[in-house]
């Protein structure tokens, strides 16, 4: 004998429903507020009062004919190839984590000639951002690169 659908059925249908929904977006949140390492600022509105400062410092560092390539040695240490930049300015990385706990690492590098620096340390394996800094006198010119 099959018992009657009634409104208390739907309503537990509903609730489940609606329960796993709920549980499954929590889940992921969580998952996702844990697992990011990404850069934030403070106050989005006072960043976003900042805006055409940055537009304008990155037209700046484009006139300068300044290019620079990140890459890693075959033991581990950070590479940096740059062209157009003047001889002693000064050339400094700090690499983080894109994904994942964060994590930060100061690179020093040292001057190979030619354009080129090495870091005197290597760098642990996996995914990296290298934010690239070069300061001659009053110029400052940065770059972010991705380091798999």
């Amino acid at each position: 004998m099959k018992g009657e659908f009634t409104g208390r059925h739907m309503a537990i249908v509903l609730a489940s429903g609606f329960g796993v929904i709920i549980a499954v977006n929590l889940l992921m949140a969580t998952l996702a507020l844990r697992g990011f390492g990404g850069v934030m600022v403070e106050n989005s509105y006072v960043a976003s009062q900042k805006y055409n400062r940055w537009l304008e410092q990155a037209r700046e560092q484009g006139a300068y004919g300044w290019t620079a390539q990140v890459g890693t040695a075959a033991d581990g240490r950070l590479e940096v190839s740059t062209s157009n930049v003047p001889p002693g300015a000064e050339v400094t990385a700090v690499a983080r984590r894109p994904l994942g706990k964060s994590e930060t690492t100061w690179l020093p590098l040292t001057a190979m000639g030619n354009g080129r620096y090495r870091s005197a340390d290597p760098i642990a394996l996996g995914r990296w951002s290298v934010r690239l800094t070069i300061v001659d006198g009053e110029r400052r010119w940065q770059q972010e690169s991705r380091l798999e």
